[in-house]
């Protein structure tokens, strides 16, 4: 990857704003938990550092984007190893104003979510589905057969200096008939510039 040559709203889109490392002590996961055999929510810690790069250029398109980097914590359990991670990059594409999130979870899943926005946009939708080929997921054969994630959607929101988001991973789940919605929301404040 190459250092940004211009950062600049023009290039980065509502990208630019989140350059840097975020902490937000409000996280509420809402999620099975399989001790238990019921639903219930976890509080959490999460920290997250975006690194700016760009252009990269496929053909005429050129993306620019945050190397993203993100670890939560159960609220009871700082002093351990986190409960969920994420590696990943968040683009945009300025020319045809799409923003995308690409993900992996170290579970055995992989997500490309997607959206439209413009480049001052204070607020964007993020969606995937299972089995779409340009915004998806990709999951192994045992969540595939036990907890599949068959949609997810997130909206950010930025401000100054904080960004919010709630997300929602739609699972279907063995031995159940329902979906669930597995949900997260936090509000993260910056703790370091990139």
């Amino acid at each position: 990857m190459t250092a940004p040559d211009d950062l600049s709203v023009a290039n980065f889109g509502p990208l630019l704003a989140l350059a840097g490392t975020w902490e937000g002590h409000g996280g509420v996961d809402f999620s099975f938990h399989h001790a238990d055999e019921q639903t219930g929510d976890t509080a959490y810690f999460e920290r997250v550092t975006f690194s700016p790069f760009g252009p990269v250029d496929n053909g005429t398109q050129s993306l620019y984007g945050l190397d993203y980097r993100m670890a939560a914590w159960r609220a009871t359990e700082l002093d351990q190893d986190p409960f969920h991670t994420e590696v990943g990059y968040w683009l945009y594409d300025p020319a045809a104003e799409q923003i995308m999130r690409c993900f992996v979870i170290p579970r055995g899943t992989v997500v490309i979510a997607g959206g439209s926005c413009a480049a001052d946009a204070t607020q964007f939708e993020l969606a995937a589905d299972l089995g779409n080929t340009n915004c998806g997921v990709l999951e192994n054969r045992y969540l595939a057969e036990n907890a599949s994630t068959v949609a997810y959607k997130a909206t950010i929101s930025v401000g100054d200096d904080e960004w919010s988001y709630d997300q929602d991973s739609v699972l279907r789940m063995a031995g159940r008939d329902e979906l669930l919605h597995h949900t997260d929301r936090n509000t993260l404040t910056r703790v370091a510039d990139a």
